[in-house]
């Protein structure tokens, strides 16, 4: 399976700056919060020193009492522009992940269908789940913890400068080492990262696929095989998250330095300088204090940098996503009145999913507004790829596909699934009501309140879900979804053929979409179908030959070509392989049912 894109280093930059300029008043305010309670902060240590200098000079209990007074007061302050910062920062980054969330999935629901249909599900599914809590964890905590550190440190060296030069190069002995080992981490930790939320992806996409395919793990015997499998995804993950363990541990006893050694630096250089007059008492007691509150700002940058590193590589994953050409935008076109008959034709259409692989030959075919077509074949043949094609899931690589002379790639991602719909044999079931499950398609001019329960229901009953429905207690309320009321497969199938008698396309594809139900469900769901397509085209990929029989033509393919194409009656007197198919076919029915009986 192929995996979605990272984003490019400008991809971030530009999302920062967007962050930044979309609320700039709030940015300003957060600033100047920050800045605020820094100042407030840096002037307790020179308050300690004048104290002390003045004690020792010999001073007033009045004027020790307004120094003690005023160190309060600025230590009040502190907190109190501290936490207002930390609060406006908190919501300008909830706001920021509001607005990455709702862009990753506006662009998740624009995608090509038929790159969501060769991407890794558990590299999607990563995305969407772990990597946007990552995100949360960098944007919410992280960046404004770093951010405050980062202003804090900046000042406290700004004040140290102005205390006594000459002790604040004392404190910047380690600088060199600080920003080496920096440079040395984010160089290796952000890849390392990267590769680790790639990993974690792999082990979701083993652990998805074993409970999809539970069934057949079980019946082949598998569980094994998969818990091997699972668990060399965990190894290799495991040793990636050692390598970024080990690179935290060279990289913060770095930090430890930057914070120990300037300190032993100014109590020893800094005794030196007092005793030969080179500093003030006051100015060695506030460089002191300075240097010991550069261990919070440092402090911080070690229990935040790894949830960064973290949110970047996840922020990476999130906007890569973006980099993925959307091919059918909304707005995109023609206009809905041309053309609305359902005629399909198919010229010279070749497709391939990678460019040495071809799938189809030249399709040559043209199905009349209204005609029910059945195309067969055998398994790997290209039935559901021709139906994907005709849906507009992918683009031909050569020919062309036109409903109504209109070219399926020029039709807008709206007016595409209002003039063709299609149901396979997967089914999904919506986390919500029954009735939202149901009420999907656009209801028509006249009901801005949406469709009416009755419409759902007679609609529900013309496929027979209505059973279903009224056995539960709360009916279209009725919550379903993962840890709600369970929706069998016959049932949810159900709910797809409701939302197809809803939308009334123009051209109806059908890929087995009866293939779950039992008999009598099927017998009864197939005259609904009949009576809503009266009217319409309907292509059905069928996988069942007494399915095809009714059509009023059969396509036959085989390896990716139209072999054969007429009624069902003329392809028995063809006597071509569509007859031997048909003949091995009622002879094995005719063995199941002598053996049945």
């Amino acid at each position: 399976m192929n995996r979605l894109p990272l984003a490019a280093p400008e991809d971030l930059r530009d999302w920062l700056r967007q962050y930044l300029r979309a609320d700039r008043r709030g940015v300003v305010v957060v600033l100047a919060l920050t800045v605020a309670a820094t100042v407030a902060g840096l002037v307790g240590p020179a308050l300690l020193g004048e104290f002390v200098e003045s004690v020792q000079r010999g001073t007033t209990t009045a004027h020790v009492d307004l120094l003690a007074i005023a160190f309060v007061v600025a230590l009040v302050v502190q907190v109190l522009l501290h936490r207002a910062s930390r609060v406006r920062a908190a919501v300008l980054g909830e706001a920021a992940l509001a607005r990455t969330r709702e862009r990753f999935v506006d662009r998740v629901l624009r995608l090509p269908l038929g790159e969501v249909d060769s991407v890794d599900s558990g590299d999607m599914l990563s995305r969407a789940t772990s990597d946007v809590e990552k995100l949360d964890e960098g944007v919410r905590h992280a960046l404004p913890q770093i951010f405050t550190a980062l202003v804090l440190l900046a000042l406290t060296l700004g004040a140290m400068l102005v205390t006594s030069p000459l002790l604040t190069l004392v404190a910047l002995i380690t600088t060199p080492l600080l920003v080496l080992s920096t440079r040395w981490y984010r160089k290796r930790a952000l890849p390392a990262y990267e590769r680790l939320l790639e990993q974690w992806s792999d082990v979701r996409s083993s652990t998805h696929e074993s409970v999809l395919g539970a069934f057949t793990v079980e019946s082949l015997r598998l569980s094994g095989r998969r818990i091997d499998h699972g668990n060399r995804l965990l190894a290799r993950a495991r040793k990636t998250q050692k390598h970024t363990i080990g690179l935290q541990s060279r990289y913060f006893p770095c930090l430890d330095l930057s914070v120990f050694l300037p300190m032993a630096a100014m109590l020893l250089l800094g005794g030196w300088a007092y005793a030969n007059d080179l500093v003030s008492l006051a100015a060695l007691t506030a460089m002191v204090l300075y240097v010991e509150r550069l261990a919070d700002p440092l402090g911080d940058l070690m229990a935040w940098l790894d949830e960064l590193q973290m949110g970047w590589a996840a922020l990476r994953r999130i906007l890569g996503v973006e980099r993925i050409r959307v091919d059918r935008e909304d707005t995109a076109g023609v206009p809905a009145e041309q053309g609305t008959g359902g005629s399909v034709v198919l010229r010279g259409v070749r497709f391939g999913y990678t460019p040495d692989r071809p799938v189809l030959h030249g399709i040559d075919l043209e199905v009349a507004a209204g005609e029910r077509i059945a195309v067969v074949g055998s398994s790997g043949a290209g039935k559901s790829t021709l139906g994907k094609l005709l849906a507009g899931v992918h683009r031909p690589t050569a020919g062309t596909v036109h409903v109504d002379g209109v070219d399926v790639s020029d039709l807008g991602a709206d007016e595409l699934r209002k003039r063709i719909a299609m149901v396979t044999q997967d089914t999904h079931v919506f986390a919500g009501t029954v009735r939202d499950n149901l009420a999907l398609p656009e209801p028509p001019a006249g009901q801005p309140d949406g469709w009416t329960d009755e419409q759902l229901l007679e609609a529900a009953r013309a496929v027979g879900a209505d059973e279903w429905i009224e056995s539960c207690d709360d009916g279209l309320d009725t919550e379903v979804g993962p840890g709600e009321t369970h929706v069998p497969e016959a049932v949810a199938q159900q709910f797809a053929l409701v939302r197809i008698l809803l939308a009334q396309p123009q051209v109806l594809l059908l890929d087995e979409a009866t293939s779950a139900l039992d008999a009598a469900a099927s017998e009864h769901a197939e005259g609904a179908l009949s009576a809503v397509a009266r009217g319409r085209t309907v292509i059905a990929i069928a996988h069942r030959l007494d399915v095809a029989r009714d059509a009023d033509r059969i396509a036959l393919m085989e390896g990716g070509r139209l072999v054969e194409l007429g009624s069902h009656d003329e392809l028995l007197e063809q006597g071509g392989l569509y007859a031997r198919l048909w003949r091995a076919w009622t002879a094995a029915e005719a063995e199941t049912a002598g053996a049945a009986g």
